[in-house]
């Protein structure tokens, strides 16, 4: 089975240009938009000598009927080799060598590629070292995903592992400290000290963690909810937990 596949979006295609143009091997524009933005496109091409042709929005938009929604394109599509989620000896290879302290997400069963994507752009903007997720009943790495993340699903080491709860007991080993979110938690994520090595799981949409993933966390912490909704979407809260980790080693490293 191939490993090409059409990305679309004007921020996929410029990340694939810009970070990894040799992946790159077709480049389609729409007829009729000829603006900065798809200019500086043609120049990535031209600059990493890649194909590239200008087609009518009919053709860009059948390269996606297979999709249930029709996809946004934004005008622009690359024909790319997809990045490969790496495995477990990959993901504690990477910790073991990393030179500043863990922060690490667990997605535990995100299954919709437009949270994985969000997950994937919160995760690459707070400077986390890596998503982990298991390789069974998670989202793909595909071209939702690579849109809705807007370049971080080439930028951020994802890894797909077999035995999730495995992985977290070897991470645990490696001396990382794993916060999985629940919102039967007595303590709150601002209670916890996040500069330590951390890993923070996130459980999938509405079922939240599995109970094996529960039971090998050191803690569980939850996000106060003052109104009506029980919880938040995954890809937001998400974002709230890597950026109070984030706040708190900034606190400590001005000491």
């Amino acid at each position: 089975m191939s490993d090409l596949e059409w990305i679309y979006g004007i921020h996929a295609v410029e990340n694939a240009l810009t970070q990894q143009p040799e992946r790159v091997k077709e480049v389609r524009f729409q007829e009729g938009r000829d603006d900065k933005k798809n200019q500086r496109l043609v120049q990535l091409c031209k600059a990493n000598k890649v194909r590239y042709s200008v087609v009518p929005r009919k053709e860009l938009d059948q390269l996606f009927t297979k999709n249930k929604e029709r996809a946004v394109h934004q005008g622009v599509v690359a024909y790319t080799t997809m990045n490969k989620a790496g495995n477990e000896a990959d993901l504690h290879t990477l910790v073991a060598g990393l030179d500043e302290t863990p922060l690490i997400i667990i997605l535990d069963g995100v299954t919709d590629p437009h949270n994985l994507g969000a997950c994937l752009r919160s995760a690459d903007a707070a400077g986390a070292h890596a998503v982990v997720m298991p390789k069974d009943n998670s989202a793909p790495l595909n071209a939702t995903v690579s849109k809705v993340a807007c370049g971080a699903a080439e930028s951020i080491p994802v890894y797909a592992v077999t035995n999730l709860a495995r992985t977290m007991k070897k991470l645990q080993d490696q001396g990382v400290w794993i916060f999985g979110t629940a919102g039967e938690a007595t303590q709150t994520i601002y209670e916890q000290d996040l500069s330590i090595p951390t890993a923070i799981v996130m459980g999938a949409e509405g079922d939240g963690m599995r109970r094996l993933t529960r039971e090998q966390c050191d803690y569980l912490v939850k996000l106060p909810m003052a109104g009506v909704v029980s919880s938040l979407n995954v890809s937001v809260a998400t974002g709230v937990c890597l950026y109070e980790a984030v706040r708190q080693r900034a606190v400590k490293a001005k000491g």
